[in-house]
This record gives C-alpha cells, sequence and structure tokens, in this order.
C-alpha cells in the first residue's frame, strides 16, 4: 500500500470511529495546531469547555510546543509534524492557530484526514482558497468554524435584530477603522540563521523559501505580503465579518483601495496606512487602517449609519443614536442678509426617529460561546454561526482591497460568480502557487 492509499484508508477509519466515539461518550478529542498569541487563547477556550479532551499539540517551534503541551496538562501529545497528529484517532477536532499562510492546507488536509475545524480567521491568504476549502469540507462532510468570534458575541446578536428590524431605517453607510501608534516599528534585523529548535521549513510551508529573518516568523509574520494580508485581513476581517453578518450580503460589487507603509521604520512590507471604500448593493462601507497615529480616541471603530439612527458596535458592547427628526428646510443654513423666497423655515420642535438602546458585551464571552457553538456543531452537524464559506467570503473582501491598493485601481466584483470583471492583471491575483512539495498535497486535495 502506498502512502497515499494508507492515507485514505486511515481517513476512512478515522471518520466512521469518530461517529463511534461521539456516540458512545459525547466527547470531542481536541488537537492544536500552532501555540502562539492566539494559539493561547484558543487553548484556555476549550480548556473550558467540559465536554473537550485536549488530546494534542502541534507546533514547529520547540519552546511553543513545551508550553503549550504544559498548557494543556502535560497530558497532550507533541508533535512537530502537524501530519502526524492528523493521523491521530484520539483526535476528532483540530484547532488551527498558525500563520494565515497555512491556514487553508492545514483546514483542507485536517478535514480529509476526517477531523473537523476551528480555524482563524482571515480564512485565507488569497481569494481562490477560500472556494477549494469550502469544497473539501463539503465533500468530507466536515465542520468548519472560522474564527470570527464576534458572532458568537450574544450583544452582537442583538445589534443585527435591531438593524434587521428596520430600528434604524435604511441603512445606506458603513465606517470601520483600525488606528493605533506603533512607531518606529518593530526594526529590521539582518537575515541570518533559524534557531535550531525551530523547523523553519515547515513553518513556510507553501510560502515562497526565504532566507530567515526574525521578523518573518513568530507573530511578525503579519508585515510580510508572503504570509499574510496586514491588517486588512487581520483587524479588517473582524469588521468586514460583522457587516456580512448583520446585512447578509454575498460580497461588495467593487472595491477601491489605496495607502502603503508611509512611516513604520522597519523591514515590514503590508501597509501601515490604508484606506478601502466598498460598494455593497444598496449602501458603502469604508475601512481605514492606521499603525502609526492613533488619533482622537474613544471614536467608533465599527458604525452602521441609517435614516433614523446610528448603531455603534464593538466587542464591548453596542450604542444605538437615533437622528432627530425635523422639516428638511430647517437643515439648510442661515446667514445674514439671505434673500427674499426659497426654503423656508419652521417652527417645529425635533424629535427622535428611533428610540435610543445600549448593550454592554464581552470578549471572553464571545470566545467562550464560538468555541461552544463549534463543539455543539461538531455533534449535532450543524452549521457553526461562522461557517467556512463566511469566513471565505470575507477574506475574499479583503483580498480585493489588498489587490486594489497594489494595482493601484479600482476593481469590480462580481460576487456570485466570484470573479473580477474586466481586469486580467487583478484576476490573476486571485490565485498563487504553493511551494514544493505542497503544491502536489493541494492538488491531491481537490482531485
Amino acid at each position: 500500500m502506498n502512502d497515499l492509499s494508507r492515507r485514505t484508508a486511515l481517513t476512512a477509519i478515522a471518520a466512521s470511529s469518530y461517529q463511534r466515539i461521539l456516540g458512545a461518550n459525547d466527547r470531542v478529542g481536541v488537537g492544536f495546531i500552532g501555540y502562539g498569541l492566539i494559539g493561547a487563547q484558543h487553548v484556555f477556550d476549550f480548556k473550558r469547555q467540559k465536554d473537550a479532551d485536549m488530546v494534542a499539540m502541534a507546533e514547529t517551534y520547540q519552546p511553543r510546543l513545551d508550553q503549550g503541551v504544559a498548557e494543556l496538562g502535560g497530558r497532550a501529545k507533541p508533535y512537530r509534524d502537524f501530519r502526524k497528529m492528523l493521523e491521530d484517532k484520539d483526535v476528532q477536532a483540530v484547532v488551527v492557530s498558525t500563520p494565515d499562510h497555512w491556514h487553508a492546507l492545514h483546514t483542507m488536509m485536517a478535514c480529509a484526514s476526517g477531523k473537523d475545524v476551528y480555524v482563524e480567521k482571515p480564512l485565507t491568504l488569497f481569494a481562490r482558497e477560500g472556494r477549494w476549502m469550502t469544497q473539501v469540507a463539503r465533500k468530507h462532510k466536515r465542520v468548519v468554524q472560522t474564527g470570527t468570534q464576534q458572532r458568537s458575541g450574544l450583544h452582537y446578536q442583538k445589534a443585527r435584530e435591531i438593524i434587521r428590524n428596520g430600528h434604524l431605517g435604511k441603512v445606506m453607510s458603513v465606517r470601520m477603522s483600525s488606528f493605533r501608534n506603533i512607531m518606529p516599528g518593530f526594526g529590521a534585523p539582518p537575515d541570518g540563521a533559524a534557531p535550531a529548535d525551530f523547523d523553519y521549513d515547515m513553518w513556510l510551508g507553501p510560502a515562497p523559501k526565504r532566507p530567515f529573518n526574525p521578523k518573518r516568523g513568530i507573530y511578525h509574520f503579519r508585515w510580510f505580503w508572503d504570509y499574510s494580508g496586514g491588517q486588512m485581513t487581520n483587524l479588517g476581517a473582524h469588521h468586514i465579518d460583522i457587516v456580512h453578518f448583520f446585512l447578509d450580503v454575498l460580497g461588495p460589487t467593487s472595491v477601491y483601495s489605496a495607502g502603503g507603509r508611509f512611516a513604520l521604520e522597519d523591514n515590514g512590507e503590508t501597509p501601515d496606512t490604508q484606506d478601502a471604500i466598498y460598494e455593497y448593493p444598496g449602501f458603502t462601507a469604508i475601512y481605514s487602517c492606521r499603525e502609526a497615529s492613533l488619533g482622537h480616541r474613544g471614536g467608533p471603530s465599527l458604525c452602521f449609519y441609517g435614516t433614523k439612527g446610528s448603531l455603534q458596535v464593538g466587542r464591548g458592547g453596542f450604542d444605538v443614536v437615533s437622528d432627530m427628526k425635523f422639516p428638511p428646510e430647517n437643515a439648510i443654513p442661515r446667514f445674514k442678509g439671505a434673500a427674499v423666497g426659497g426654503a423656508q423655515r419652521q417652527q417645529v420642535k425635533p424629535e427622535p426617529w428611533t428610540m435610543e438602546l445600549k448593550q454592554p458585551g464581552s470578549s471572553d464571552e464571545q470566545f467562550d460561546l464560538h468555541a461552544r457553538n463549534f463543539l455543539d456543531c461538531v455533534k449535532s452537524r450543524q452549521k457553526p454561526i461562522s461557517e467556512v464559506e463566511d469566513g471565505h467570503r470575507v477574506a475574499v473582501a479583503c483580498h480585493l482591497a489588498n489587490i486594489s491598493l497594489r494595482l493601484g485601481r479600482k476593481l469590480k466584483w462580481d460576487p456570485a460568480k466570484e470573479e473580477i470583471i474586466g481586469d486580467k492583471e487583478a484576476a490573476a491575483m486571485l490565485e498563487r502557487p504553493y511551494r514544493k512539495p505542497w503544491d502536489g498535497v493541494l492538488k491531491s486535495l481537490l482531485a
């Protein structure tokens, strides 16, 4: 039996035994791929779920692997090669908390191994990966949850209900932002040898072969196009996910984005300043990122503007503010010596268009409920609240903004056909090649 046949047989055995295990004791064996910033959070979240058995940890950096296993109670099996973990029959579900360039392959390979997957956002490094992930998940009948935890927040769900019930009137504009100041940046050390306890080649995986640099791995991957889409696909993905979730859209019809790495003094590549304008059917959305200027504190980072009022929402809660109802003529400015005729003001007391509302929220609650939703769906085989296709469409919106920025022009998008309209150069950027041997793995997954 060759290696591919052996893995196929293992997949079939894992899938069948998986259902027997759940039926026998109603518990889920969870394995973790990656133990970094968000990976540690997920270990914390799943440890709080009484029906989750923390059975395995895979990590390319030995100190983090040791730390992760210790955090799991010292009983989880350690793996330097995640593929060995995917063969582990005790693992029924996998949590993927790796750099973005690994999300798609880890998810698809886990699905093909009979595992359900909780994968961090952004779902993908480039647009086509998300459709591949969806196809593989459907083929193997796997549950895949995207790590956009805000959907599980109770106050987000309440805010969604408020908007869908027409409390704001017609929503025609959304404003999103992620502002901070991390000047002068993270530095620009020279290339050198990777640490002996860091499997850099495995960390690179399908990404292009590059000399090791301390700022390319261990958190700082986010500033390089090989591994990430910058803050557009990181923080921007959270905001755009809520736009899609609240307003029930497939995707934008056009995107224009501008910006660059204007201020940070380091070796990063992705923008420290970016603005993206999205056109959706019936409304527009703007996302702005600032890495080198915080600006005024306390402004809305995500706000929906309707004809009756606006709703500002974040992880700490939401706040509805009403506009005031008065004759349109009263909004026309008055100056000294105004001419006779034209619109005349009316003596009418302004009244609110809608009721003002407020509800607090909790980040801890959102992470906890998202993990809970995933485990419940693993058992019920229902779609989770942030299903793989949801994550795919959000990631596509982010990738389109980055393609627009890099080409310097507006893109037209068909969200149903998932095609860029009338721009072959831009369309070619929807997909990137994988490095060997991972290109062959992808081909086998999509066969």
